[in-house]
């Protein structure tokens, strides 16, 4: 690496004393350093002894004492390495301003030393010395010609820590203004004012680096990311005009294929990255979208295609690519091929799930003690985890018809998380199940005042009035609060529509009804939709709805239960 070039991480950071963070590593800088060494004594002996006595302060926490006694011996031996460690030491307990004046002896010891200008450089970034910075880079961006385009570039990087970011852009402004016939400068001046929030001044630049150098893939990206700040549309524009330019700029391409998705362009997301899986038919970054965009709208064949490919080649989450796939199979009622791929899913983000949903295959081939103890073997890392295992698992009580011992279950969870937000709402449903409508009230209340946005509890609440038929008014609010949170959630409109047939506005129920069930066809929507129907003597109406809904779903209790109320 040339001697010159700036680079942003600290050459101190060697492994040498651990220091302890104490208040007295908080203790004010030491502005002063020592005095002169005097003539005539033991300097060996000195050095040594200060040397063990600095490294057995520091051991002991004894900050100031360790500190003092590495700066005296820097002074008194004027040694490079003795005066580095001692600027480390200083540094490490945030001495900047000693640490600094350590870095100045140590260049005038070795003038010549990159390692003393690096650790000058980072010490005052550290120390909010911008302006003293100024004249070292620009003497090393000045001098280091043939380097000038990777310290420029290194600007940034030396300052990320900093937190004053429009400081920053004045300083990478200073420094970089003078070669502004290069395109690195103005990208350095780019990534400054993107830094600082200035995504004005930011996009200039990144136009300048790029008509300097138009064929710049990560300048256009960097300019992509600062336009979709402010609109998606402008950064969608811009990448794709570079990509029609530079058909083979394949990271701008997959931006903006990720844009697209962004901005549910589907197609035209397609379209990228068929254009990219055409160019890079076996690159995992490519093959892994294109698999998503396609489950996404519903193309399960080449979603089922890109993702078995997945597992031939070096592809880092096939835990990831089985459970995609094991949801494919379950989709398509292949439940023995789907519980292969799920009971291969060993860690990651989609384990719990997979186990869950393993767990529910075996339920339904009859294999109850199998599914729960699938359930009860799988391990959890943390409380989010735990808490997951326990609603699939009484989940899978209640489908069992087991409800006491899935209450029973959640009871216990909760008692040791009372305040858990999932455990509070699926206690509460559960012990609606049981007709303990007060522990309903109670779980769901405690819910609203830990979280009173909750959409799915003011839904929930006001559901369980309108079902008893009480209380509709404050049904009708809690629901009414709900749908403002989740406009287009189809068991709030069902509630809400339920709410208004109980309150005799049968038309304004039909139609949110109708509403709910052109969302999500679901029977229990099918259950209220019926009803209303009938109640406005629209009785043909109501007998389709119910019995094209019994014919897709012949377990629903729900249904039969409305249709045997209406005696059809």
């Amino acid at each position: 690496m040339p001697t010159k070039v700036i680079v942003a991480a600290l050459f101190f950071a060697f492994a040498g004393s651990s220091l302890a963070e104490s208040p007295a590593a908080k203790a004010a800088p030491q502005k002063n350093l020592p005095g002169p060494r005097t003539a005539g004594e033991d300097t060996i002996g000195r050095a040594v002894f200060q040397a063990l006595l600095g490294d057995i302060a520091l051991q002991r926490g004894e900050i100031t004492m360790g500190v003092s006694a590495w700066a005296d011996l820097a002074q008194r031996t004027r040694d490079p390495k003795v005066i580095a460690r001692a600027l480390e030491v200083a540094a490490l307990v945030k001495q900047y301003d000693l640490a600094i004046e350590l870095s100045k002896m140590w260049l005038e010891v070795e003038p010549d030393s990159a390692k003393a200008k690096q650790a000058q450089s980072s010490l005052l970034v550290l120390g909010n010395r911008l302006d003293e910075l100024v004249p070292q880079l620009a003497a090393v961006l000045e001098e280091d010609k043939a380097n000038l385009p990777a310290n420029l570039m290194h600007l940034n990087r030396i300052l990320v820590r900093h937190s004053d970011k429009k400081a920053v852009q004045r300083l990478v402004d200073r420094l970089a203004t003078p070669y502004s016939n290069i395109p690195e400068a103005h990208f350095a001046m780019a990534q400054a004012a993107a830094g600082a929030g200035d995504n004005m001044r930011a996009q200039v630049e990144f136009e300048k680096t790029l008509q300097l150098r138009p064929d710049w893939e990560a300048a256009a990206l960097s300019r992509a990311q600062v336009q979709s700040r402010l609109s998606n549309a402008s950064a969608i524009a811009s990448l794709g005009e570079f990509t029609e330019r530079y058909p083979k700029a394949t990271d701008a391409r997959l931006a903006l294929a990720r844009l697209l998705i962004s901005d549910k362009q589907y197609d035209a997301a397609r379209k990228q990255f068929d254009s990219l899986l055409s160019d890079h038919p076996n690159n995992p970054e490519v093959i892994y979208p294109v698999a998503m965009l396609a489950l996404q709208q519903g193309d399960a064949v080449t979603g089922r295609t890109q993702l078995e490919k997945l597992l031939t080649i070096d592809f880092p989450d096939k835990n990831a690519v089985h459970f995609f796939i094991g949801q494919i199979d379950d989709d398509e009622k292949k439940p023995d091929a789907a519980l292969e791929h799920y009971l291969q899913v060993s860690s990651g983000d989609q384990y719990i799930a997979a186990r869950s949903r393993a767990a529910q295959i075996l339920l339904k081939q009859g294999k109850a003690d199998e599914a729960r103890g699938l359930i009860q073997t799988s391990r959890a890392n943390n409380d989010k985890e735990r808490t997951q295992l326990v609603l699939a698992e009484s989940q899978l009580l209640r489908e069992a018809g087991r409800n006491h011992d899935a209450y029973a279950l959640l009871e216990t969870a909760l008692a040791k998380q009372p305040d858990n937000p999932e455990l509070l709402y699926e206690t509460a449903l559960t012990a609606e199940r049981l007709g303990k409508l007060d522990v309903l009230e109670t779980h769901l209340k405690r819910l609203l005042e830990l979280n009173p946005n909750h959409a799915h509890a003011l839904n929930a609440m006001g559901y369980s009035l309108a079902e008893r038929n009480i209380r509709l008014s404050e049904a009708n609010d809690l629901i009414s609060r709900a749908l403002i949170l989740a406009p287009e959630d189809p068991y709030i409109l069902d509630s809400m529509g339920w709410v208004l047939f109980r309150q005799g506005e049968l038309g304004k129920a039909l139609s949110t009804l109708e509403s709910a069930y052109k969302i999500k066809p679901d029977p229990e929507i099918a259950a209220h939709l019926g009803e209303v129907l009938w109640a406005l003597q629209r009785k043909d109406d109501a007998r389709r709805i119910l019995k094209e809904a019994a014919a897709k779903n012949p377990d629903s209790d729900v249904l039969a239960s409305t249709i045997k109320k209406l005696q059809l």
